[in-house]
């Protein structure tokens, strides 16, 4: 009983996930579950939340509603995922209706609709039963756990997404290699997490919801530039390009009113130089499995 306790209570990520051997230093960022570690070798972010806070906090996922946008919102997330397939399927040389898609870690399946709307066959993989239960439901081709266990041959897709899911894994590296045996190659892997390198990072800090695993399910794993490119070399990809935007100074109810409005229309004008710098916080990742390679 008290090994399965101390099992509970251990740090969920002990080394760096990127794979790096270098220490893990502490920060000047301090969470509820302590500070921030960094690995000294490639500036990768590591909470330091127990394997009990961090399977608490994923629960919230597994619904049929999943992470599926609000109706507000709706109409402005598909056109973006619109933009995304149709920038994919020009790097993968391919029209969209004749793009093998596949978006892992899909939820209840948000990019999978918009991918039909613009009747590009895709797929997906989700580990939480019941948002995938709801994606098929909506008669979406989604296979329930992981991409290792979906078992799909080599070669089968010309592109993968991973949007928002990166920030969960404890061992992204081998998610890194099991997405390199799915795509063909020359096939595009796209990466969506957030910037841990940004302008909004050094200026929130610990205020950043993005950081704290109670504002935000499971993140314990914070990526930058760099540790990007860094997986990418591990698992045999090459870099095309690494896009970031935006920048924050405050979350919503953190300054007065009249503060956070002037804050944003300041941040509003920084984020076409945070675009141009690297610094931006919402990051997107395109890499590229070689031509010429053997698959696996």
């Amino acid at each position: 009983m008290n090994d399965l306790s101390q099992e509970t209570k251990a740090r969920f990520i002990q080394h760096c996930p990127v794979g790096c051997a270098a220490p893990l230093l502490p920060t000047a960022i301090r969470l509820p579950e302590g500070e921030l570690l960094c690995c000294a070798e490639c500036r990768q972010w590591i909470s330091q939340a127990s394997r009990q806070r961090y399977g608490d906090s994923m629960r919230e996922f597994d619904t049929e509603q999943g992470t599926a946008p609000d109706a507000a919102s709706l109409q402005r997330r598909h056109a973006l995922a619109a933009q995304r397939i149709e920038r994919l399927a020009r790097l993968a040389g391919r029209e969209p209706r004749t793009l093998r898609l596949l978006d892992v870690g899909c939820s209840s399946g948000a990019f999978l609709e918009a991918a039909r709307t613009l009747q590009v066959p895709a797929r997906g993989v989700e580990p939480a039963p019941a948002a995938a239960a709801g994606a098929r439901a909506k008669g979406l081709d989604v296979v329930t756990g992981t991409l290792d266990q979906a078992a799909f041959e080599p070669g089968s897709f010309d592109a993968v997404t991973l949007f928002e899911v990166i920030e969960h894994l404890q061992d992204p590296l081998s998610l890194a290699h099991d997405v390199f045996r799915v795509l063909r190659p020359g096939g595009v892997w796209l990466v969506g997490t957030a910037n841990a390198a940004s302008w909004t990072a050094a200026l929130m800090g610990a205020r950043w919801q993005y950081l704290q695993i109670e504002s935000h399910g499971g993140h314990v794993s914070f990526f930058n530039p760099g540790s990007i490119a860094t997986l990418a070399a591990r698992s045999g990809f090459t870099v095309e390009r690494i896009d970031t935007r935006n920048v924050r100074a405050f979350e919503r109810g953190q300054a007065p009113s009249s503060v956070y409005t002037l804050a944003k229309l300041g941040t509003e004008l920084l984020s076409p130089l945070a675009r141009a710098a690297g610094r931006g916080h919402d990051m997107l990742a395109w890499l590229r499995k070689p031509e010429a390679t053997q698959a696996g």
